[in-house]
């Protein structure tokens, strides 16, 4: 949804309603999470996808006379091997997609959400996708204010307590209230899709490696930071649009920048003047990620430092050294590729192994990011 707002910021802005799909519930190997959208714009236009292509022309059709109709509809698509034409989801998972027709009328807090979302200013999109509620609807939730409703004032206060729960963890899900907020019932489901600001990627060492890692970070949907102290390599020319560059000695501005659970780091200077000043700032952190470039007798030469500097080994085990996984690789960018794989298959729980050698549900529910 992040990724295709800028398109249905200017669809919006136009007036002209359009068709927005959203994931709302996933079972077994589905191919896209919960908040997962594809939108049917002008001119039969579309962007997003709900499954990676599977059933993508039954939600375009279903968006198109939604938005003739006005009406939201929740359709859920899964895997059928009775009937090989059958619209469903090849490989054997289920999802359920909520689908409604957006406009200033039918949504006015719309441009607000996508305003924060560009802004990296938390918000919450909460939706009505079942029950004696109006479906469709939608109310925004921002720490310290809400635009919208649901159609209740009880069932607006019980979702938004709930919601700023939720931002606080970054979490999206359903949640089940009575008619008027009530807790113990659960007649009105309602699809609470968290918009925290993207996680972090501090590069240290702005060497070639720097451009394509910060390049690959850039695109998983981090927000990437490369900071060196030289100021010959800590240029912005280098790197692209959109990725801070800052002159610093590593240790110091890791010191003084926000850093939290979701947050990955990733060391390529490989000098032990830059190196073990910052890893013992980063292993007193919270980073959930801790790489670090060099061959195996640099990062044992390494370990002994830090080790010298008082680090004890639980924390030294947090260290990814040598960085990324085993691909082979060579150039900056296939670097950044194997040091992206190691990112992703710590996040969801991966082996790192091939699929061809690995059995059961590719996309396993039982995975859970970190």
């Amino acid at each position: 949804m992040r990724e295709i707002f800028p398109v249905l910021s200017r669809w919006y802005a136009s007036g002209t309603p359009f068709g927005l799909a959203t994931v709302v519930a996933v079972s077994r190997s589905a191919p896209r999470g919960p908040g997962a959208a594809m939108a049917v714009g002008p001119d039969d236009a579309v962007v997003g996808s709900v499954s990676g292509g599977c059933v993508e022309g039954a939600v375009f059709e279903l968006a198109k006379e939604v938005v003739e109709t006005g009406q939201a509809q929740l359709q859920t698509f899964g895997f059928s091997d009775e009937d090989a034409f059958a619209v469903g989801l090849t490989c054997g998972g289920e999802i359920t997609v909520l689908v409604r027709s957006v406009s200033p009328e039918a949504d006015t807090s719309f441009a607000e959400v996508a305003d924060s979302v560009a802004e990296h200013r938390p918000v919450v999109a909460a939706t009505v996708i079942d029950g004696p509620a109006p479906r469709g609807a939608t109310l925004a939730v921002w720490p310290d204010t809400v635009s919208g409703s649901l159609g209740s004032s009880g069932l607006d206060a019980a979702v938004t307590a709930d919601a700023r729960g939720e931002l606080a963890q970054g979490a999206t899900g359903r949640r089940h209230y009575g008619p008027h907020g009530e807790r113990r019932e659960d007649d009105v489901t309602v699809f609470l899709q968290s918009f925290a600001p993207p996680p972090r990627m501090l590069v240290f060492g702005a060497i070639d490696f720097a451009a394509a890692v910060a390049r690959i970070g850039a695109f998983l949907g981090y927000r990437v930071t490369v900071c060196d102290a030289r100021p010959v390599f800590a240029d912005p020319r280098r790197f692209p649009d959109g990725v801070e560059v800052v002159v610093d000695w590593p240790h110091k501005y890791l010191r003084g920048t926000e850093v939290d659970e979701r947050t990955v780091m990733c060391v390529l200077t490989h000098d032990p003047k830059f190196d073990v000043p910052l890893l013992e700032v980063a292993l007193d952190s919270p980073a959930v990620y801790i790489g670090v470039m060099g061959s195996r007798r640099t990062h044992e030469d390494r370990l002994a430092r830090l080790r010298e500097a008082g680090i004890g080994e639980t924390e030294l085990a947090r260290l990814r050294s040598p960085i990324g996984l085993d691909l082979g690789a060579r150039t900056p960018a296939e670097v950044a590729v194997s040091i992206a794989a190691e990112i992703v298959a710590l996040r969801w729980g991966g082996s790192g192994s091939p699929l061809a050698q690995t059995a059961g549900a590719i996309h396993s529910p039982h995975l859970k990011p970190v």
